[in-house]
């Protein structure tokens, strides 16, 4: 018995669902019979940023509670060693490896030794490109860059131009390069009017947040403070750009995004010094990985409504839905959702309900 997965793509036209499989190389075991305990391996590309802390804590919670344990590997970032720390996990017979990837399309070849050992991958919130990848799970990527330079279209002045910085994430992440692409879907008509203009751009390697005070460092040299807004990709990339912007006296006086909802992002936009994040909420993704990668181990069918090609096949996803996070729904939702706690929210402001 091989473990299938079916993607289910819902036709506008025809009204109808269309079940495409796709095989898996999980190793049959007798009808009915389950191994006593699973062994699921998550490679992870960083560890440094609290939001993957959280990820990793809860993923390995909730297999835990389904009946499995988790070997996890964090590669800092670095390809050769992801692959090492693959080679690792595959050593120790996984029977699913779950990969957060560095490099989408280097972990191609982790994804090629995985399936040579009979193991199933699972790319977890970013994509692994070019090769044959067995499931994907992450958020709606491309709506998060709209969600976010919607967000700017709505809150800019309106009636004369306004300038703008953009910072993308790390070249090597398929998903900064999807962000992107989002948020250019809902500029290009802006800039094109001359509405918006983009007077500096430029990609924070690794998402480091000292790349992006960089950059915001190189804006302020060549054009001054003259520029209304800077569109930051994630809450780590904001931060940066917001210390340089505290260091000329800017902060809280330039529109700034970000996305992650990180806890140091919330307290910036109870602060007033960053306009807004993306709240996606982690324990829903991290619950769902865990619990598939446990129905994969135990060869069970899979059936998944999307699916996202990684330029060689059509990749089943599941798509989580995201939220805007400004400094009027604060409580609405992480705090709502238990995500952080009100009191560390607005640790750093002396009248949360501006009184």
């Amino acid at each position: 018995m091989k473990l299938r997965i079916s993607l289910v793509v819902l036709s506008l036209i025809l009204s109808t669902l269309i079940g495409l499989s796709f095989s898996q190389r999980l190793d049959s075991q007798a009808d009915g019979a389950e191994k006593d305990r699973l062994l699921i391996g998550l490679s992870m590309d960083t560890l440094k940023e609290a939001r993957w802390q959280r990820d990793r804590d809860l993923l390995v919670a909730r297999a835990e509670s389904l009946g499995a344990s988790v070997l996890v590997q964090s590669a800092n970032s670095d390809d050769t060693r992801q692959i090492q720390d693959i080679q690792a996990l595959l050593s120790s017979k996984v029977d699913v490896l779950v990969i957060v990837p560095h490099n989408g399309k280097a972990m191609a070849k982790a994804v090629k030794m995985a399936h040579e050992a009979g193991t199933p991958v699972i790319a977890y919130d970013r994509l692994i490109t070019d090769c044959d990848l067995d499931l994907y799970i992450s958020f709606d990527n491309l709506r998060v860059g709209e969600m976010q330079a919607q967000y700017l279209v709505d809150t800019l002045p309106i009636g004369r131009k306004s300038r703008l910085v953009r910072i993308y994430g790390a070249k090597t992440d398929h998903n900064a390069v999807l962000f992107k692409q989002g948020q250019d879907n809902i500029l290009a008509p802006y800039i094109a009017s001359g509405r918006i203009e983009v007077v500096h751009e430029d990609w924070a390697e690794n998402w480091k947040p000292e790349m992006a005070k960089k950059i915001t460092n190189a804006a302020i040299t060549n054009h001054g403070a003259t520029f209304d807004a800077i569109l930051a990709s994630n809450d780590g990339t904001a931060g940066g750009a917001i210390q340089a912007l505290l260091e000329e006296g800017l902060d809280g006086k330039v529109v700034v995004t970000g996305q992650d909802a990180d806890l140091v992002a919330c307290q910036r936009i109870a602060a007033g010094t960053q306009a807004m994040s993306i709240y996606k909420p982690i324990k829903n993704l991290a619950n769902r990985v865990a619990e598939l990668a446990v129905a994969m181990a135990r060869g069970k069918p899979i059936i998944v409504r999307k699916g996202v090609h990684n330029n060689q096949v059509e990749v089943p996803s599941v798509m989580l839905e995201v939220t805007v996070v400004t400094k009027d729904n604060l409580r609405e939702t992480v705090i709502a959702d238990g995500f952080h706690a009100e009191e560390d929210v607005y640790r750093n402001v002396s009248d949360p309900d501006g009184k």
